[in-house]
């Protein structure tokens, strides 16, 4: 049988494992890569997973950047069934028609922004929202502990992950020529004792093991502390009349958000005159599915349902759906807490809110989730001092809180946990979803507390496996060409140089040693083009 790794592989985001053996071809996972442009350009080389000749897909759980391209597979002729469980059903569907909306809002932007420039504006969406409304018919539904067959000699069994509602680690037999050799892929492992959903639940044997590594060089604080941090946050802002926003993902960490505001509302910590946005049709949406599966969360939260009070419900929650709603958020005066989408600052509400608040001291930003390489919340995160949002440059002068006890990732301390239970030493892991430095410092820490072997795959690396835990062969994967935007590069320098003329006269005010240092800039840059013309 043979593994190809086309996504999650020394990133974080894009998880898709496409599995083959003598009979069959499946995936697990199809997530959107998120991040810098170099890796949002793999979305568009779905060709690479021969869509066409995929049987099945099995889905961990709702996140986007595992099931964000089901609707392109769909779109290129993948007509098999899509296996989840019952709440990722519901969110799936959810986030997919959301997805292709922000694809279809964001290459309308596109179009225009060209158009203005001059240029011809032949540009289409990843996908549009008819390709996210063909997946739907096609996805099937399993429970927890549900063992099922979706093809002649492949078994399946979903189990709790831990991380978000309806997650799930995917047990996988494969019965070959007699022998039953048994994958698993832990998908995102939660953090123990997280609030709203169970624990992850503790597998005891594989052959190969395909875990993610999103934290393997860092724990997380507990909870108390993180909530302490976040009552500070909020009580900062709230004294200094500004607001405290916070980008969230829609499904989970909003809901956890909500959660933790209510603990704080119960012991006092939460000023009652504090109005309370949640600024985001799609997690408004993905709450009303967190009631609906009861079940599914922990036996803490069904307790305080059973009790007639709502933990997702604060008094001074207001909901804000329309965009008229949204834009009023930022004409009110005064402090509020504002949680919007997306949770990495990417895309959605969110980047209105930063934009009327970031440049604002005594303003509060506070990040509860983890900021992929090359977003606009990790630029944020790692101290920039400009944000460039809807083509203005954004002085960040609000104070940023990073909270990390409300990730929904287990830390390194609990994914060695998670694995202490395997007891089949043969087994082999592959740690996928992490960034390249965290799964070193991981791999290192398995080899030497837990002795298993591990490997760190490559992006579009194949590995043959064997029954037995035996990697048979590695096939290096194929080099990605870089790709540049050049469109939208030169157009961006057309736009500056035309502004720059407009301040002509101001430059002309400055003192002459300052015009001198312009004056020198710009003849750099005209020497910088002289020297591109010649190569082209």
């Amino acid at each position: 049988m043979k593994v190809k790794f086309l996504g999650a592989a020394r990133a974080v985001t894009g998880s898709c494992f496409v599995i083959e053996t003598d009979k069959l071809r499946f995936a697990v996972d199809c997530g959107m890569h998120q991040g810098s442009a170099q890796i949002e350009k793999r979305n568009w080389n779905v060709d690479i997973y021969e869509p066409e000749n995929i049987d099945f897909f099995l889905v961990t759980h709702a996140h986007i950047d595992h099931s964000g391209l089901l609707p392109l597979v769909v779109q290129k002729g993948f007509r098999g069934p899509i296996y989840v469980t019952e709440p990722t059903g519901d969110l799936v569907k959810i986030l997919l028609l959301d997805s292709a909306h922000i694809q279809e809002t964001e290459a309308g932007w596109k179009i225009k922004r060209l158009q203005r420039w001059g240029k011809s504006a032949d540009i289409s969406p990843l996908y549009t929202t008819k390709d996210a409304e063909a997946v739907a018919p096609i996805i099937k539904t399993k429970k927890y502990n549900e063992m099922f067959s979706p093809a002649a000699g492949i078994k399946v069994n979903f189990q709790d992950a831990g991380h978000i509602l309806g997650a799930a680690i995917v047990e996988i037999f494969i019965t070959e020529n007699g022998a039953t050799t048994k994958l698993v892929f832990s998908g995102d492992i939660g953090r123990r004792h997280q609030l709203l959903v169970e624990d992850p639940v503790a597998i005891s044997e594989a052959d190969y093991l395909f875990m993610e590594s999103t934290y393997g060089d860092r724990n997380h604080k507990g909870e108390e502390d993180s909530l302490d941090e976040l009552a500070e946050a909020i009580d900062y802002s709230y004294s200094r009349g500004e607001k405290i926003i916070i980008p969230a993902f829609a499904v989970e960490r909003t809901q956890e958000m909500l959660y933790s505001l209510y603990l704080l509302s119960r012991e006092g910590r939460l000023p009652k005159d504090l109005p309370i946005f949640l600024d985001s049709p799609l997690a408004i949406k993905t709450t009303e599915v967190f009631r609906k599966y009861r079940s599914y969360l922990d036996s803490d939260t069904q307790d305080i349902l059973k009790n007639d009070s709502d933990p997702l419900n604060l008094l001074q929650l207001q909901y804000s759906s329309s965009t008229e709603q949204s834009m009023r958020i930022n004409e009110m005066k005064g402090p509020a807490v504002v949680i919007s989408a997306s949770g990495m600052c990417t895309a959605g509400r969110i980047k209105h809110h930063l934009r009327h608040n970031l440049w604002r001291p005594g303003a509060s930003v506070v990040f509860v989730g983890y900021q992929a390489e090359g977003t606009t919340g990790r630029r944020i995160v790692e101290g920039a001092r400009k944000i460039r949002i809807f083509n203005d440059d954004i002085a960040v002068k609000a104070r940023i809180w990073t909270i990390g006890g409300f990730s929904a990732h287990a830390g390194q301390s609990q994914l060695l946990d998670w694995l202490h239970n395997f007891h089949t030493k043969q087994m082999k892991v592959f740690l996928v979803h992490g960034e390249f430095s965290a799964q070193e410092t991981l791999a290192s820490l398995i080899r030497e507390k837990l002795s298993f072997d591990v490997t760190i795959p490559e992006y579009r690396e194949e590995i043959i496996l064997k029954a037995g835990a035996v990697i048979e062969e590695k096939i290096e994967p194929v080099a990605e060409e870089p790709s540049i935007d050049w469109d939208n590069l030169i157009g961006a320098l057309e736009v500056k140089i035309a502004d720059l003329k407009k301040r002509k006269k101001n430059i002309e005010l400055l003192s002459t040693s300052r015009q001198m240092e312009i004056r020198d800039m710009l003849q750099e840059a005209e020497m910088n083009i002289e020297e591109i013309k010649t190569d082209v």
